[in-house]
């Protein structure tokens, strides 16, 4: 069955993505995510801490590029397709607020490490494959397929897309347990964010 075409829903006026990105910087919401986040994190290691914040902004990124590209410019789904196209892009726009504050705050976060010396940028960067990744695969699985809230595209077979759309997140995840074990060997194996391989 075919989604109805996508409509505007009256009274509510378009914001372009940079605007919304300028809203999110100014406001406090996006640093006062970023200060409880990283405050919750301080008990870990800085190796940790990098890493967490770089899975922030690699799930605010693909989430960002699901919305942007598959929602918007494709058209294919929307995040919730089990209602009517206003609750559609609703959920759209919801799905884009957050998307916004985990990149912005993860940003953030990435500052507040680097003016105190303790910004460790490989595990960053294995966090933010890691993040990337992860969303992916969540996306692909539990939100296609366990709740059914979207499929990746209507009135085509299926399950090409899906396996393209995991494998895709899987290969992400990838990178990001490569660049992962190659930092935690820089760093002289201390601090390990996820067990030593020679450990298992």
């Amino acid at each position: 069955m075919r989604r109805n075409t996508r409509g505007k829903i009256p009274g509510v006026q378009a914001h372009t993505p940079n605007a919304l990105l300028r809203f999110a910087v100014g406001n406090d919401l996006a640093r006062g995510v970023a200060a409880r986040a990283l405050h919750r994190l301080r008990p870990m290691s800085a190796e940790k801490r990098s890493a967490w914040t770089g899975a922030l902004i690699g799930i605010g990124m693909m989430a960002a590029v699901d919305e942007i590209v598959f929602h918007q410019v494709l058209g294919w789904h929307h995040f919730y397709d089990r209602s009517t196209l206003a609750v559609g892009l609703l959920a759209d726009g919801l799905l884009h607020a957050a998307e916004l504050i985990a990149i912005v705050a993860g940003f953030f976060g990435l500052l507040a490490l680097r003016k105190r010396g303790e910004l460790e940028g490989p595990w960053a960067w294995a966090g933010f494959f890691l993040g990337l990744g992860g969303f992916q695969v969540l996306d692909g699985v539990v939100i296609h397929k366990v709740l059914r809230l979207h499929q990746i595209r209507y009135g085509v077979p299926l399950l090409p897309y899906d396996l393209a759309w995991n494998f895709a997140g899987l290969v992400l995840m990838g990178v990001g347990l490569v660049l992962l074990v190659r930092a935690r060997k820089q760093s002289g194996g201390g601090h390990a964010f996820a067990p030593h391989p020679s450990s298992l």
